[in-house]
């Protein structure tokens, strides 16, 4: 499965009815792109959305498709059965995945890899009381590389009304990332914030994200992609500590030391390898972005 959707952080819709918004979305600094054919494509255009996101796939660069997943509409849905044939298609091409909503069954989500190929890496996304039911048994599917949470369509489902500040949910999302765990999968994406403008708000849901154990955000919107990377990225005094508990350690041959006051173990030195880890894959994306 690929590294780099293990590893991403931020992931950007965009319409793929509109080829030339991916283009543009690809260079945003988002990790991952998420074409469209789901709800950001009137029923009227699917066909058309299908059909230009192939004709252009071609022409972009082999590392910008491997950036790429497309959310296929859901099964049981009119449109289903094309867009997983296309899928298969762009995936030969190059392109990581597929993005599948209102995930619920292991049997939908293995009838996919099947027709995508053992290259075709996919995101569940849970949006229902039924995906989440189901959700030990969609994170062990082989070729799910990671959990996704559609909060939005999940409160409607569940006839929850929720408060802005989404307490309602944190029970949800904490089930999600244990989840995630016991299949030993790469932490799971929370979902969206609503409000393009509101940069506070999206850094307050990025970090909460981050704090309860989710690896990355989906956004909407441009504007959003900085902000669910800076709060991934760790803080060049995250990092300094971190080195030295990673230092200290190794001093220590494993065993307990002190540093700066604090007692260190065995957890702690894990943690500060996420830290680095965290910080590395930070870097990374910096470089790609200067290139």
């Amino acid at each position: 499965m690929s590294a780099l959707i293990a590893s991403a952080n931020s992931f950007l819709f965009v319409p793929a009815s509109r080829p030339d918004r991916i283009a543009k979305a690809l260079a945003s600094g988002a990790d991952m792109v998420i074409a469209d054919w789901e709800d950001a494509v009137s029923p009227y255009d699917k066909d058309a959305a299908r059909t230009a996101l192939m004709a252009a796939c071609g022409a972009w660069a082999a590392i910008d498709r491997s950036r790429l997943l497309v959310r296929i509409n859901a099964a049981g849905t009119p449109w289903h059965g094309a867009d997983v044939q296309a899928l298969k298609a762009l995936v030969q091409m190059g392109v990581a995945g597929g993005c599948v909503p209102k995930a619920e069954s292991a049997e939908v989500l293995e009838r996919i890899a099947g027709i995508g190929g053992e290259a075709c890496a996919l995101l569940a996304l849970v949006e229902s009381v039924a995906g989440l039911d189901a959700v030990d048994v969609l994170a062990r599917v082989p070729q799910v590389a990671r959990i996704a949470f559609g909060h939005l369509d999940f409160q409607v489902d569940a006839r929850m009304q929720c408060g802005a500040d989404e307490i309602e949910l944190l029970p949800v999302r904490m089930s999600i990332v244990l989840a995630s765990r016991r299949a030993n999968l790469p932490p799971p994406i929370d979902g969206v914030t609503v409000d393009t403008r509101d940069a506070p708000r999206i850094l307050g849901d990025a970090r909460r994200a981050q704090r309860m154990g989710f690896g990355g955000k989906l956004c909407i919107h441009p504007a959003q992609v900085a902000a669910v990377n800076e709060v991934y990225a760790p803080t060049a005094t995250e990092v300094e500590f971190a080195r030295k508990v990673r230092h200290a350690m190794q001093q220590a041959d494993g065993g307990v030391c002190v540093v700066e006051g604090r007692m260190i173990d065995a957890p702690v030195l894990r943690l500060a390898e996420q830290t680095l880890a965290r910080h590395d894959w930070a870097q990374q994306r910096m470089g790609a972005s200067r290139n």
